[in-house]
């Protein structure tokens, strides 16, 4: 008799809108009817139970909570979102209107508070001073191979994770979520975009399948439907108005020459440079003169930077250089992309592939100096802008050899590492600096600068102390520019070292990463390194999908 307090289907079932009635419910049939009465009543929320009950993090880490309601009518109703969080001592933690609880300083038991329509429900959180110079197991599997789990596309959820891959591309957003695109596995190449939000993974672009296509559209045109193909090895900037930049890399159509922006406001990908097809030859023009139709070649492998002056700078890679060549070969040219003007520069190197290194005098930048031609390096840059390059490889062996750029004068200097092929590392003493310590040669290592200017370097593959083998590394190296010296902060001076993983989500001195190389990292604001997948690559590749975090 009354819809807008209940309704009933054609087979009798009876379902409450709102509080009221009581309600006729009239079953009728060949001109007989019968009647009975049906009251809807308010389901009143009877309590709020948050989850967990009680937690530990460090200072800087964070933790999610979570807001269940319990209703009269034995229902439950997720409230995480409608409850009204509080903390019971700020300076000791925060926690956000969806319930993401951050350490601020070690204290506590802090009472984390969650209300709403009448009723609260707490929990309990310590928090500790951080484990130095240790690492933490953070998300995806102590496994090898392991596949992705997308769930839906916008949404994060606890079990939602990025499949194992090698070379995919990271950016980090004024928020401290990390981001990741891309990259290879057994299965093919990716073009799916994800961002870690300390907590959970949201698959936020391109596609759950492999080998993927591109979507371009009009150059210079964000598009909800533009979004770059399926690739690895290519390369990222995050510019000051936190837009995210990627060039180039490869697939098993070709190599790529094409530059993108995304932006993680509006979620739209923006073709903005280079070729739509794949394999582009290379348009240097003149040394130091930016001209509109000035092009890097299509090529993986390469690094970059980006400067206070917001340019985007590339160097090297795998892939073509101008027309004159027209083959592929090991790249050492060094390109800046001037954001104002759209027009990218040829700084530096050669325009042909293969190029030898000029070292000059150890620790002294002269206008014949320049690294050769090579790929999987490493890259920085520091508070006084001077680009930093480290390793890689060529055709004939590997590289230990560290670079500084210095974009005001041109000029390269040798910095430290040997300038004939393939030395072994000199490892001295675990966390004591040394003028004789330095890395042994590698390709495909994970780079951190800190807020101190110190470079850090993880794995990669090559030689640890022994040159009898070629393998994957897991040390982890710090490099101070105001002494010159390495030092040796873990891991193992050995090639094919397993990982310790230790309990998901703690920090323990044993913890460690196992060997690998093309992975992809990123820096905090407060100071932690973080580090996703890679390969095991020795004898037999395996594919890694697990997310870690180093406390210096």
């Amino acid at each position: 008799s009354d819809a807008g307090t209940a309704t009933i289907s054609v087979s009798g079932l009876a379902t409450g809108v709102e509080a009221g009635g009581p309600v006729t419910i009239t079953a009728t049939f060949g001109g007989q009817s019968d009647t009975a009465q049906l009251t809807v009543t308010a389901a009143v929320l009877a309590s709020i139970q948050v989850t967990p009950a009680s937690a530990s993090i460090a200072t800087g880490s964070t933790q999610q909570f979570t807001a269940t309601g319990a209703y009269s009518d034995s229902s439950t109703q997720d409230l995480t979102s409608q409850v009204s969080w509080t903390p019971s001592d700020a300076g000791t933690a925060t926690v956000s209107a969806s319930g993401l609880a951050t350490g601020v300083a070690a204290g506590g038991p802090v009472t984390i508070t969650a209300t709403f329509g009448g009723q609260s429900g707490t929990a309990q959180l310590t928090v500790t001073v951080p484990l130095a110079n240790a690492w933490t197991w953070v998300s995806g599997s102590n496994t090898t191979g392991a596949s992705g789990s997308y769930g839906q596309l916008g949404v994060a959820a606890s079990g939602n994770v990025p499949g194992a891959r090698r070379h995919p591309v990271s950016w980090k957003d004024s928020s401290d979520n990390l981001w990741l695109f891309g990259g290879f596995s057994a299965a093919g190449y990716f073009n799916d975009l994800w961002q870690y939000d300390g907590s959970n993974w949201i698959w936020t672009s391109g596609s759950n399948t492999v080998n993927a296509t591109g979507s371009y559209g009009t150059l210079g045109t964000p598009a909800a439907s533009n979004v770059p193909g399926a690739r690895e090895g290519a390369v990222s900037w995050t510019d000051s108005s936190g837009n995210f930049w990627l060039f180039g890399g490869n697939s098993t159509a070709g190599y790529f020459n094409d530059l993108w922006k995304y932006d993680p406001s509006t979620g739209h990908w923006t073709w903005v440079s280079g070729s739509s097809s794949v394999n582009g030859l290379g348009t240097y023009g003149t040394l130091g003169t930016p001209v509109a139709s000035n092009v890097p070649g299509a090529r993986s492998q390469g690094v970059s930077w980006i400067d206070s002056g917001g340019n985007l700078w590339l160097f090297g890679g795998y892939g073509y250089p101008s027309s004159t060549f027209g083959f592929v070969g090991h790249l050492n040219d060094l390109w800046k992309y001037t954001l104002g003007t759209g027009n990218w520069t040829w700084m530096s190197g050669g325009s042909g592939p293969n190029q030898s290194s000029v070292y000059g005098t150890l620790g002294t930048a002269a206008s014949p100096n320049v690294p050769g031609a090579r790929s999987g390096s490493s890259a920085w840059i520091d508070g006084s802008g001077n680009l930093w390059l480290f390793g890689g490889n060529d055709s004939g062996g590997y590289f230990n050899n560290l670079w500084k750029y210095n974009p005001t004068t041109g000029y390269w200097t040798w910095m430290s590492g040997s300038s004939t092929c393939c030395p072994g590392g000199t490892y001295g003493t675990v966390t004591v600096a040394a003028p004789a310590n330095v890395p042994g040669v590698r390709s495909g290592a994970g780079s951190w600068i800190d807020g101190s200017g110190n470079l850090w370097l993880f794995g990669g593959f090559g030689y640890g102390f022994s040159t009898n083998q070629t393998g994957p590394l897991n040390d982890l190296w710090t490099y101070n520019p105001s002494t010159g010296d390495w030092t040796w902060m873990s891991g193992s001076n050995q090639t094919g070292a397993a990982g310790t993983y230790g309990l998901l989500g703690t920090a323990a001195a044993s913890n460690v990463p196992g060997s690998r190389n093309s992975t992809t990292s990123w820096i905090d604001s407060n100071g932690r390194l973080w580090m996703f997948g890679g390969i095991e690559a020795d004898i037999v590749v395996n594919y890694l999908n697990d997310l870690w975090r180093y406390q210096p």
